[in-house]
């Protein structure tokens, strides 16, 4: 069953004379004008419009900006600066594609699905996308979404938001409402939003049309909107895709941090997990588990694996490694169904499925967009294993860590769709399907975890026994010995590793694991989160 939509807040009413006057004095920029009752406040605000609008607005008068516009009615006003703003920037280059989807910035603002909490936070959003031009929109909404932060810290704003829909999981339910936006920007709605505005412009400048100099001004803005509403059909058309891309970078990061908000692990007292699985008892499981896991699929796998051996395949690998990107063992190879060398760009986000006997630090990773497309679906932990094909013997799962690769920075790696994986001698018939794409990166030395190896103690709710050995310490152990120790993540070496956060899918793949005995976690850095 889905879940049920978040009901949306009521229209506001009419903007007052009073808040008019407020909503000009601050986009003027004259705030001592504000209580002088004699002025008239529709002539001010067309002499407002006649001289530029600062463009360049300090972070802290956008976020003003924003919350002034949820005041009841004020938002009309802020809709008429920003669409005559629009506007000025088309009539000068038509032809400007950019110019075209600030203006569809702005009209989606004019869509009446939104309530006025919603516009205030996109808003906000949308400011820092203008000012990147496009370039870096990602960057643009992650340098928002502490402004954003800001703006819902707000007393008032937070009064608001319970008063609407009673709910503490702003982010996620912020996501939710700009979803249903989203469904909205077609053409078609955009262009009934233009309308919108021109009616909006049209009730103004009735009100000055008498007004000597004045009155023409306000006419000539509204000639000028409307010529450029008789070309919308003909450019918003190019400018829909990439207005879409703007609102699906700000739901990804909403979710991302409704996600961080819930899952951060603060208390390590309250951690436990169940360990990795041996491989014998993992084939055990998947062939008797009745019915069997909807991530292992039957017959032969669709993606087949490089061949490592391949001396095409070899040759191919030498090259890049002679341009700096790192050597792959024979296992990262098979991996791979395809493969081509890739650069990592920063600003950006790699993540990595991991758990607490599992590196942070480690070869594989997915970006961003994967990371997304996995956590929207309906059963995460299911299509990460069927995939990104990752056994169960290989990694418990129950956390994520992100990897924020700074700007300026580029990390050399590999990426291409995950190949099928298949125990062919103990699970016959049986593969992980692959498919979505990884990347694969190779840690330097001081990036790897610290990672200490601790004895198991017996009993329901077992603890692991400290102080616990090292890597040198383990490795000096026969394999017979190293069977009672557990390897558990001391601390995250590398600073652009943040978490872990948990993925709220759990540690277990299958009900009789849910008999075994959860393992207290000791108090280690590795296991609580870092955020950064």
């Amino acid at each position: 069953m889905s879940a049920p939509q978040p009901v949306l807040p009521n229209q506001v009413p009419p903007v007052s004379i009073e808040q008019l006057r407020e909503a000009i004095a601050f986009i003027a920029e004259t705030h001592q004008q504000i209580t002088d009752g004699a002025q008239n406040v529709f002539v001010w605000l067309w002499e407002a419009i006649q001289g530029d609008f600062n463009g360049e607005r300090s972070t802290g008068q956008i976020v003003f900006d924003s919350a002034i516009s949820m005041i009841p009615g004020v938002d009309q006003v802020c809709d008429v600066r920003d669409l005559i703003a629009n506007c000025k920037l088309i009539e000068e280059d038509r032809s400007n594609k950019w110019a075209w989807v600030t203006l569809g910035l702005t009209l989606v603002g004019l869509i009446p699905v939104l309530g006025s909490l919603v516009k205030g936070v996109l808003k906000l959003f949308f400011n820092f996308v203008r000012r990147t031009g496009g370039a870096a929109i990602a960057k643009a909404v992650d340098e928002a979404m502490t402004w954003v932060i800001t703006l819902l810290r707000k007393r008032e704003v937070m009064k608001y938001w319970r008063g609407v829909l009673r709910s503490d999981h702003i982010f996620g339910d912020l996501s939710k409402l700009i979803k249903v936006v989203r469904g909205h920007v077609t053409l078609p709605a955009l262009l009934r939003a233009f309308d919108r505005g021109i009616r909006l412009i049209r009730n103004l400048v009735e009100k000055v049309d008498n007004i000597p100099f004045v009155g023409g001004t306000a006419r000539g803005y509204l000639e000028m909107v409307e010529a450029v509403r008789a070309a919308a059909r003909n450019h918003m058309g190019a400018a829909l895709r990439p207005l879409q891309d703007v609102l699906d970078h700000i739901i990804r990061r909403l979710d991302l941090e409704d996600l961080l908000q819930r899952g951060a692990i603060v208390d390590t007292r309250n951690v436990h997990f169940r360990g990795t699985l041996p491989e014998a008892r993992a084939v055990t499981l998947m062939r008797t588990t009745e019915p069997s896991p909807s991530w292992l699929s039957k017959g032969a796998g669709p993606h087949e694996m490089l061949d490592p051996s391949d001396p095409g395949l070899q040759r191919r690998l030498a090259l890049d490694y002679a341009d700096g990107y790192p050597k792959l063992t024979p296992d990262n190879i098979g991996s791979f169904h395809k493969i081509e060398a890739h650069d990592i760009v920063g600003p950006a986000r790699l993540y990595r499925i991991t758990s607490p006997g599992n590196g942070a630090a480690g070869d594989c990773w997915i970006s961003e967009d994967v990371f997304h497309n996995l956590m929207k679906s309906s059963d995460p932990k299911a299509a990460w294993r069927k995939h990104l094909a990752v056994w169960p013997d290989w990694n418990a799962n129950g956390q994520f860590v992100v990897m924020e690769v700074p700007e300026g920075q580029v990390l050399k790696g590999w990426k291409g769709p995950a190949s099928s994986q298949v125990k062919d001698k103990q699970l016959p018939g049986k593969h992980l399907e692959g498919g979505w794409e990884q990347i694969v990166i190779k840690p330097a030395g001081n990036e790897f975890d610290t990672t200490r190896y601790y004895m198991r103690g017996g009993g329901h709710g077992e603890k692991l026994h400290p102080p616990g050995l090292s890597r040198e310490e383990f490795q000096r152990l026969s394999p017979a010995k190293q069977k009672a120790y557990t390897q558990i993540r001391q601390e995250i070496n590398d600073p652009r590793i943040k978490g872990p956060y948990e993925t709220g899918w759990g540690t277990t793949d299958f009900d009789p694991q849910l008999r075994d005995a959860r393992i207290g976690l000791p108090a280690l850095p590795g296991q609580i989160t870092n955020a950064g």
